[in-house]
């Protein structure tokens, strides 16, 4: 039994191990800061309707280059809320209106990173590419058939403005903005569009590119519900 002196000395001497534990347990096992976030899906595809909501998840690199999904503490914001609502909390996106573009924010623990979240449209009918501009369209593929656009490359660069457009609800509406324009690779350095979030879409042809017919690729959508047109850029100098 511990009496008077030797009572205080253990107590004593057990405080100074504790503490000791715990100075030596901090030393050795500092805090895993956050490093940097991402988004995954890194690029959303989300299709209009509340039945269509996904939600996005946030994941964090810690500084010993651990990765794991942040579940709590993340905000949440999006850069046009006519294109795509997403809940500040939870990251529940949902894409509005007839489609486009978005630019989607998370943030927690000081840091922050974005996605490009495309918002489209299901069952559309009659997809096509168009020269021109939304409404005043001057020929158009059909079904199938592309769209030519004669070019002669033999004086300068060329350009050209193009619309996306399809019909959804028996209405036509520009889908532009919300596809992908891509150019085949073999040409993809003298031909280029510029896939920007502004109707019409532009599309350049450099001077002296080799004579031939290449293919520039629009697809609006994703999944089963992909819509793609063709432009036929028929080269000649």
């Amino acid at each position: 039994m511990l009496t008077g002196r030797k009572l205080a000395l253990t107590l004593a001497f057990t405080t100074l191990i504790a503490l000791a534990f715990g100075v030596s347990c901090t030393g050795f096992f500092p805090p895993n800061t956050l490093t940097a976030l991402s988004i995954q899906p890194p690029s959303p595809q989300i299709q209009v309707g509340t039945a269509n909501a996904q939600t996005l998840q946030a994941w964090g690199t810690y500084q010993d280059n651990s990765r794991a999904q942040i579940t709590k503490g993340v905000s949440w914001t999006t850069s046009d809320s006519t294109v795509l609502l997403i809940d500040p909390g939870s990251g529940l996106a949902t894409g509005v209106g007839s489609g486009g573009t978005a630019t989607v924010t998370a943030a927690a623990q000081g840091l922050s990173t974005t996605a490009q979240a495309t918002v489209f449209l299901g069952n559309i009918t009659g997809f096509q590419v168009c020269m021109g501009t939304f409404g005043a369209t001057t020929s158009c593929s059909s079904g199938s058939t592309p769209l030519t656009w004669p070019v002669d490359a033999l004086n300068g660069l060329t350009t050209g403005t193009f619309i996306a457009q399809g019909t959804a609800n028996g209405t036509l509406l520009d889908f532009t903005t919300a596809s992908t324009w891509t150019v085949e690779s073999t040409i993809s350095s003298s031909i280029s569009c510029s896939n920007s979030t502004v109707s019409p879409e532009t599309c350049t042809v450099a001077q002296n590119t080799t004579a031939g017919t290449y293919t520039i690729t629009v697809l609006y959508g994703a999944g089963s519900s992909t819509s793609s047109a063709t432009v036929n850029v028929v080269v000649t100098n």
